[in-house]
Formats: C-alpha cells, structure tokens, sequence
C-alpha cells in the first residue's frame, strides 16, 4: 500500500501592512502582512493546520512581527 503524506510551514500574503521602522534595520518602509501556519497533508490535500499566526514582515530585512 502507498501513502503519500507531508508537513510544513506554509505562508500566504495578506496585502500592505503598515508603514513602520524596523527594530533590526533601522528602515522606515511598508510592512508586509503575511499569515503563517504549520499544516499536515495527505496525497497534497491539506488536512490539519495550527500554529496559526499573523505576522507583518520588514521589506528591506525580512524582521517579522507578530500582530
């Protein structure tokens, strides 16, 4: 019997975030806003997620910070 089956941690992009300054970079720039969550599948149909979190990422540095 074969059984195809996979985790990880997926993103999806939200749209802008807000205009910010990075507390790594120093850079004052529109944040990105990202949804992130750890997810199990099975033969690439998404089963369970958790971890759920919403993030807005740095665009010069890539720094997230939890919203």
């Amino acid at each position: 019997m074969f059984f195809l089956f996979g985790f990880g941690t997926k993103q999806q992009d939200r749209g802008p975030g807000e205009v910010r300054t990075c507390p790594r970079c120093g850079n004052t720039t529109q944040w990105r806003r990202i949804r992130q969550f750890r997810q199990f599948s099975v033969f690439f149909v998404p089963v369970l997620r958790w971890r759920r979190r919403h993030l807005e990422v740095c665009g010069v540095c890539g720094a997230a910070v939890e919203v």
